[in-house]
């Protein structure tokens, strides 16, 4: 995958990390204006980016370096599952959007806990168990695709790493 992107090159080198919509990826190849990846089966099957189409827009984010500020949550690049945009309202001050996903991932999702979709740190304003929703303020809208969905498109969707680990902590047998 080649991805146009002449913002995030600067000392961009073969072997960093960069996150594509959310999906923590390689550079083995980098252009005056452009960076190129390889992506393994179990990534396309496991995310969207067999879908992806050009010109299709992509959130893009280098990975952080130690002593960098860190806002939002931590996010690692591994995609939890595929969402679908279930809805798009206009409200007062932004939107809301809401994402069907898996009841298994959805019983992960706390309401106001952290979540990443395409790779955007979000705060969870409600939670079902076969959805959730955010609140999207018009910066966010602009400088993210989140301008680009629609209810339908698929979205990489990855849970808060502290609500994964405790959930898997839960699951581990007891001797």
């Amino acid at each position: 995958l080649t991805v146009d992107a002449e913002r995030v090159l600067s000392d961009v080198k073969v072997g960093d990390s960069i996150s594509v919509s959310g999906v923590c990826l390689t550079v083995v190849d980098v252009g005056p204006s452009s960076f190129t990846v390889e992506i393994s089966g179990q990534t396309l099957s496991r995310t969207k980016m067999g879908h992806l189409r050009p010109p299709q827009r992509v959130n893009l984010e280098r990975a952080v370096s130690p002593g960098d500020r860190l806002g939002g949550h931590v996010v690692l690049g591994h995609v939890d599952c595929v969402g679908t945009v279930r809805s798009r309202r206009n409200t007062a001050g932004g939107w809301i959007f809401e994402f069907s996903v898996s009841p298994d991932v959805a019983g992960r999702i706390v309401e106001q806990g952290s979540i990443a979709v395409d790779g955007v740190s979000l705060t969870v304003t409600s939670a079902s168990r076969r959805s959730f929703k955010v609140a999207i303020i018009p910066h966010t809208l602009a400088v993210t695709t989140f301008s680009d969905l629609r209810p339908g498109d698929r979205v990489n969707i990855e849970i808060d790493v502290l609500a994964r680990y405790a959930a898997g902590e839960r699951q581990v047998p007891l001797p």
